[in-house]
């Protein structure tokens, strides 16, 4: 007898990746042969590599997950779903590191390797990750030619009005680094986007192996193997980044996560923290990073923003604000422009230029992901929040972060 493992309901492998999130997954006979009735009991567990990661299954929509499951299965072909999550704190260190078995009794029936493929602190990357996101990322740039132009023009002084200064800033940079990370993802489906803790010491992320070491002048300066040092953007090689305190040690002058997830309740005063941490952590710099125009120049602007994300879904699961529903949610109260309500489409994945939005719409729509379809080719606002379906599966977006469970 042989079963077909679907995970994210897909038989493809590459859609063989899953989060703390529950993914749907369905199980079915392909080849009845040796079944000794019409339905077989097939039990489900994750098998982990040495330091791989652990996934654990529950078989309807709600309940606890437990480490294996047990399914009736009819041997006609029919399918029968269940859900698989990483175990949360067991995140992979690589591609099909954890595999889904199932057993008929303790005959092997069929199997599917997947990852537990969740956005890490960057500074605690081991080398394999560290150096799979440097490759993709450089590949991506390809000495300028390749698809990041897109993503760094959509961050610049004519388009800041469609990303900052209004409610739209957190759900509009959240789908831009998802899209982001979904392009890094074609590449080598094991990278997820790593964040930049910066309330925190992060020498490693400062080194000439990583985002590069920058001399007194905010040249930055890479290893001769580190593909990133043929980075160019503007037609111009390399990244100036001069930074106004020792990167052995976390910028002066930022609040702290806990002080950053204490900002309030209500959606309106967490999103000061537009100002300070996230403002503080860009002028803790020279260089282009210190300013909206030229900021998505330089690579760590994706793991600065990606932990301003990081504390926005920490804050979310924290006062339950993942609802658009919920007032406190957004601020929808009314008065803001364009782009930042929660009915708005985002440029510029709705392709609209002229009038209030830019002259100009890079990047086309929204990267698909084998795993999820949210959020779909043309984001709107309100289908930001939602990121881990908890309110409604389909608005799974197919990413976590190492430090904030399911909600």
């Amino acid at each position: 007898m042989d079963v077909e493992l679907q995970i994210n309901n897909s038989a493809s492998p590459n859609a063989r990746f899953v989060s703390w999130a529950p993914s749907p997954c369905r199980i079915r006979v392909t080849n009845p042969t040796g079944a000794p009735s019409p339905t077989v009991n097939l039990k489900i567990t994750g098998v982990s590599a040495a330091g791989g990661g652990v996934v654990v299954f529950r078989t309807g929509t709600t309940g606890t997950f437990a480490s294996s499951v047990t399914l009736p299965v009819p041997t006609n072909g029919t399918t029968v779903p269940f859900f698989a999550a990483g175990k949360f704190g067991k995140p992979s260190a690589s591609n099909g590191d954890v595999t889904i078995q199932a057993r008929n009794g303790a005959a092997l029936v069929g199997s599917a390797p997947v990852m537990v493929r969740v956005r890490k602190n960057a500074n605690a990357l081991s080398t394999a990750e560290r150096n799979r996101f440097v490759a993709a990322f450089a590949q991506l740039n390809n000495q300028g030619l390749g698809r990041f132009a897109d993503f760094r023009n959509m961050h610049t002084n004519v388009s800041s009005p469609q990303a900052h200064g209004a409610p739209g800033f957190l759900p509009w940079h959240r789908a831009y680094l998802l899209d982001l990370e979904r392009e890094l993802q074609a590449i080598d489906p094991s990278v997820a986007l790593p964040y930049w803790r910066f309330d925190r010491p992060a020498p490693n992320i400062f080194t000439p192996d990583f985002l590069g070491a920058s001399d007194q002048l905010g040249t930055v300066g890479f290893s001769a193997t580190n593909p990133l040092q043929f980075w160019k953007t503007d037609g111009v090689q390399g990244i100036n980044r001069r930074p106004f305190f020792s990167t052995s040690a976390a910028p002066p002058g930022l609040r702290n996560e806990t002080q950053t997830l204490g900002l309030g309740t209500q959606y309106p005063a967490f999103r000061t923290l537009e100002g300070n941490p996230h403002g503080t952590a860009h002028t803790s710099f020279g260089g282009s990073i210190s300013s909206i125009g030229t900021a998505a120049k330089d690579p760590l602007f994706f793991l600065l923003h990606a932990n301003v994300d990081r504390l926005w879904a920490k804050w979310q699961r924290k006062n339950g604000r993942f609802n658009p529903a919920t007032p406190a949610s957004f601020d929808n109260s009314g008065g803001n422009p364009i782009g930042h309500n929660l009915p708005d489409t985002m440029w510029p994945w709705n392709g609209i230029t002229g009038g209030s939005r830019p002259p100009t719409a890079p990047g086309g729509a929204m990267a698909t992901s084998p795993c999820v379809g949210a959020p779909g080719p043309q984001p709107r606002v309100r289908d930001c929040l939602d990121f881990q379906g908890a309110i409604s599966a389909p608005a799974r977006m197919g990413f976590d972060y190492d430090d904030a469970p399911f909600a």
